[in-house]
Protein backbone atom coordinates (compact mmCIF):
# COMPACT_ATOMS: atom_id res chain seq x y z
CA UNK A 1 0.00 0.00 0.00
CA UNK A 2 3.17 2.42 -0.86
CA UNK A 3 4.68 3.93 -3.37
CA UNK A 4 8.34 4.75 -4.60
CA UNK A 5 9.69 4.95 -0.57
CA UNK A 6 6.33 6.47 1.11
CA UNK A 7 5.92 4.58 4.37
CA UNK A 8 3.28 1.65 4.70
CA UNK A 9 -0.18 3.12 5.65
CA UNK A 10 -1.01 1.86 9.10
CA UNK A 11 -3.70 1.09 10.98
CA UNK A 12 -4.65 1.30 14.35
CA UNK A 13 -8.40 0.71 16.72
CA UNK A 14 -8.43 3.90 18.44
CA UNK A 15 -11.64 2.81 20.70
CA UNK A 16 -14.55 0.78 20.19
CA UNK A 17 -16.14 2.64 17.18
CA UNK A 18 -12.55 4.45 15.52
CA UNK A 19 -10.21 3.64 13.35
CA UNK A 20 -7.30 5.31 13.37
CA UNK A 21 -5.14 5.37 9.99
CA UNK A 22 -1.69 7.07 9.85
CA UNK A 23 -0.15 8.24 6.40
CA UNK A 24 3.64 8.66 7.60
CA UNK A 25 5.63 9.37 10.22
CA UNK A 26 6.79 12.58 9.40
CA UNK A 27 4.97 16.26 8.38
CA UNK A 28 5.26 16.65 5.22
CA UNK A 29 3.65 17.66 2.05
CA UNK A 30 4.19 14.34 0.57
CA UNK A 31 2.42 12.92 3.70
CA UNK A 32 -0.88 15.89 3.48
CA UNK A 33 -1.00 14.80 0.11
CA UNK A 34 -1.92 11.33 1.07
CA UNK A 35 -4.46 12.29 3.21
CA UNK A 36 -5.81 14.40 0.51
CA UNK A 37 -6.30 12.10 -1.72
CA UNK A 38 -7.76 9.44 1.19
CA UNK A 39 -10.70 12.21 1.39
CA UNK A 40 -11.38 12.58 -1.99
CA UNK A 41 -11.68 9.42 -2.13
CA UNK A 42 -14.75 9.41 0.49
CA UNK A 43 -16.24 12.43 -0.97
CA UNK A 44 -16.30 9.56 -4.48
CA UNK A 45 -17.05 6.77 -2.29
CA UNK A 46 -19.33 7.27 0.63
CA UNK A 47 -19.46 5.11 3.04
CA UNK A 48 -22.48 4.33 5.08
CA UNK A 49 -21.08 2.86 8.38
CA UNK A 50 -18.43 5.77 8.92
CA UNK A 51 -19.82 8.46 11.02
CA UNK A 52 -16.81 11.53 10.85
CA UNK A 53 -13.82 11.69 9.16
CA UNK A 54 -10.63 13.76 11.86
CA UNK A 55 -7.53 14.56 9.70
CA UNK A 56 -4.71 15.54 11.30
CA UNK A 57 -1.01 16.41 10.26
CA UNK A 58 -0.19 12.76 9.39
CA UNK A 59 -3.15 10.53 10.11
CA UNK A 60 -6.95 10.27 9.76
CA UNK A 61 -9.19 9.60 12.52
CA UNK A 62 -12.00 7.49 11.18
CA UNK A 63 -15.45 7.18 13.65
CA UNK A 64 -17.96 4.59 12.53
CA UNK A 65 -20.66 2.66 13.56
CA UNK A 66 -19.97 -0.27 15.69
CA UNK A 67 -23.31 -1.85 14.85
CA UNK A 68 -23.03 -1.21 10.72
CA UNK A 69 -19.67 -2.72 10.70
CA UNK A 70 -16.32 -3.93 12.74
CA UNK A 71 -12.83 -2.48 12.77
CA UNK A 72 -11.80 -5.90 10.59
CA UNK A 73 -14.26 -5.21 8.35
CA UNK A 74 -13.88 -1.32 7.82
CA UNK A 75 -9.65 -1.50 7.45
CA UNK A 76 -10.56 -4.39 4.99
CA UNK A 77 -12.57 -1.74 2.92
CA UNK A 78 -10.20 0.90 3.40
CA UNK A 79 -6.79 -0.77 2.69
CA UNK A 80 -8.67 -1.37 -0.63
CA UNK A 81 -8.93 2.15 -1.27
CA UNK A 82 -5.39 2.83 -0.07
CA UNK A 83 -4.21 0.75 -2.72
CA UNK A 84 -6.07 3.20 -4.70
CA UNK A 85 -5.09 6.38 -4.04
CA UNK A 86 -1.71 7.09 -5.53
CA UNK A 87 -3.50 7.15 -9.09
CA UNK A 88 -6.14 9.90 -7.53
CA UNK A 89 -5.50 13.42 -8.51
CA UNK A 90 -5.53 15.85 -5.87
CA UNK A 91 -7.86 18.33 -5.09
CA UNK A 92 -7.59 21.61 -6.99
CA UNK A 93 -6.47 23.64 -3.96
CA UNK A 94 -8.28 27.32 -3.15
CA UNK A 95 -6.22 30.27 -2.47
CA UNK A 96 -7.50 32.47 0.51
CA UNK A 97 -6.18 35.93 1.17
CA UNK A 98 -6.08 37.18 4.43
CA UNK A 99 -5.46 40.81 5.43
CA UNK A 100 -3.94 41.43 8.75
CA UNK A 101 -2.77 44.51 10.61
CA UNK A 102 0.36 43.59 11.93
CA UNK A 103 2.20 44.73 15.18
CA UNK A 104 0.95 47.23 18.18
CA UNK A 105 -1.61 46.37 20.07
CA UNK A 106 -3.15 44.06 17.82
CA UNK A 107 0.43 41.95 17.42
CA UNK A 108 1.87 42.18 21.40
CA UNK A 109 4.59 39.58 20.37
CA UNK A 110 5.61 40.90 16.89
CA UNK A 111 8.88 42.78 18.93
CA UNK A 112 9.80 39.84 20.84
CA UNK A 113 9.39 37.46 17.95
CA UNK A 114 11.70 40.19 15.73
CA UNK A 115 14.20 40.60 18.64
CA UNK A 116 14.15 36.48 19.35
CA UNK A 117 15.53 36.17 16.00
CA UNK A 118 17.72 38.75 15.67
CA UNK A 119 15.33 40.24 12.62
CA UNK A 120 13.73 43.94 12.48
CA UNK A 121 9.48 43.49 13.42
CA UNK A 122 9.34 44.67 9.41
CA UNK A 123 11.14 41.86 8.63
CA UNK A 124 9.15 39.47 10.58
CA UNK A 125 6.01 40.95 8.71
CA UNK A 126 7.81 40.60 5.34
CA UNK A 127 8.86 36.87 6.04
CA UNK A 128 5.42 36.22 7.37
CA UNK A 129 3.65 37.52 4.94
CA UNK A 130 5.65 36.50 2.04
CA UNK A 131 5.08 32.68 2.75
CA UNK A 132 2.66 30.74 0.89
CA UNK A 133 1.12 28.47 3.69
CA UNK A 134 -1.15 24.95 3.56
CA UNK A 135 -4.19 24.25 5.42
CA UNK A 136 -3.15 20.74 6.61
CA UNK A 137 -6.12 20.39 9.31
CA UNK A 138 -9.00 22.07 11.12
CA UNK A 139 -9.03 21.81 15.33
CA UNK A 140 -8.50 23.06 18.71
CA UNK A 141 -11.79 25.05 18.02
CA UNK A 142 -14.06 25.46 15.43
CA UNK A 143 -12.32 26.92 12.58
CA UNK A 144 -8.84 27.14 13.80
CA UNK A 145 -6.61 26.23 11.06
CA UNK A 146 -2.95 25.12 11.68
CA UNK A 147 -0.95 26.04 8.79
CA UNK A 148 2.50 24.87 7.73
CA UNK A 149 4.78 26.40 5.43
CA UNK A 150 6.02 29.24 8.02
CA UNK A 151 9.78 30.42 6.91
CA UNK A 152 12.57 28.60 8.96
CA UNK A 153 13.93 31.85 10.17
CA UNK A 154 10.24 32.57 12.02
CA UNK A 155 10.01 29.10 14.11
CA UNK A 156 9.39 30.28 17.43
CA UNK A 157 8.34 28.51 20.69
CA UNK A 158 4.70 29.10 22.25
CA UNK A 159 4.95 31.52 25.23
CA UNK A 160 5.37 30.12 28.49
CA UNK A 161 2.88 30.62 29.92
CA UNK A 162 -0.60 30.63 27.80
CA UNK A 163 -2.64 34.04 27.92
CA UNK A 164 -6.39 33.44 29.78
CA UNK A 165 -7.26 35.62 26.72
CA UNK A 166 -6.34 36.03 23.11
CA UNK A 167 -8.79 38.31 20.87
CA UNK A 168 -10.68 36.53 18.23
CA UNK A 169 -8.72 37.41 14.41
CA UNK A 170 -5.62 37.19 16.17
CA UNK A 171 -2.60 35.65 14.10
CA UNK A 172 -0.19 33.43 15.83
CA UNK A 173 3.02 31.67 15.58
CA UNK A 174 3.82 28.41 17.40
CA UNK A 175 7.15 26.08 16.83
CA UNK A 176 6.62 25.70 12.66
CA UNK A 177 2.91 27.00 12.52
CA UNK A 178 1.27 29.45 11.78
CA UNK A 179 -2.50 30.41 12.39
CA UNK A 180 -5.55 32.77 13.31
CA UNK A 181 -7.73 32.41 16.67
CA UNK A 182 -11.27 32.54 15.73
CA UNK A 183 -13.12 33.43 19.00
CA UNK A 184 -11.95 34.70 21.93
CA UNK A 185 -10.08 31.92 24.08
CA UNK A 186 -6.89 31.03 26.22
CA UNK A 187 -3.45 30.42 23.84
CA UNK A 188 -0.19 30.34 24.04
CA UNK A 189 0.99 31.47 20.62
CA UNK A 190 2.82 34.48 19.82
CA UNK A 191 0.71 37.24 18.49
CA UNK A 192 2.10 39.02 15.77
CA UNK A 193 -0.97 40.70 14.47
CA UNK A 194 -4.86 40.63 13.79
CA UNK A 195 -6.99 40.22 11.05
CA UNK A 196 -10.90 41.11 10.79
CA UNK A 197 -11.83 38.23 8.40
CA UNK A 198 -14.64 35.87 10.25
CA UNK A 199 -12.63 32.51 9.99
CA UNK A 200 -16.08 30.87 11.56
CA UNK A 201 -19.12 31.78 10.64
CA UNK A 202 -22.71 30.05 11.47
CA UNK A 203 -24.36 31.96 8.65
CA UNK A 204 -22.46 30.60 5.97
CA UNK A 205 -22.97 27.57 4.06
CA UNK A 206 -19.29 26.71 4.78
CA UNK A 207 -18.76 27.96 8.37
CA UNK A 208 -15.26 27.88 7.73
CA UNK A 209 -13.25 30.05 6.46
CA UNK A 210 -10.68 27.82 5.79
CA UNK A 211 -10.65 24.25 4.92
CA UNK A 212 -8.21 21.03 4.60
CA UNK A 213 -6.12 21.62 1.92
CA UNK A 214 -6.83 25.57 1.29
CA UNK A 215 -3.21 27.77 0.57
CA UNK A 216 -3.54 30.81 2.18
CA UNK A 217 -1.66 33.89 2.05
CA UNK A 218 -1.59 36.93 4.73
CA UNK A 219 -1.86 40.72 3.18
CA UNK A 220 -0.23 43.31 5.27
CA UNK A 221 -3.18 45.37 6.38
Amino acid sequence: MSTQGAPAIRFRYASDQSLLIHFGDTISLNTHHRILRFLRWFDDHPLPEVCNLHPAYTSVLVVFDPLRATHHQLQHVLSNAAAELDHLPLPEPRTVEIPVHYGGHEGPDLAGVAALHSLTPERVIELHSSATYTVYFLGFVPGFAYLGGLPDALATPRLAAPRTHVPAGSVGIAGSQTGVYPFITPGGWRLIGRTDAKMFETSRPEMSLLRTGDLVRFLPA
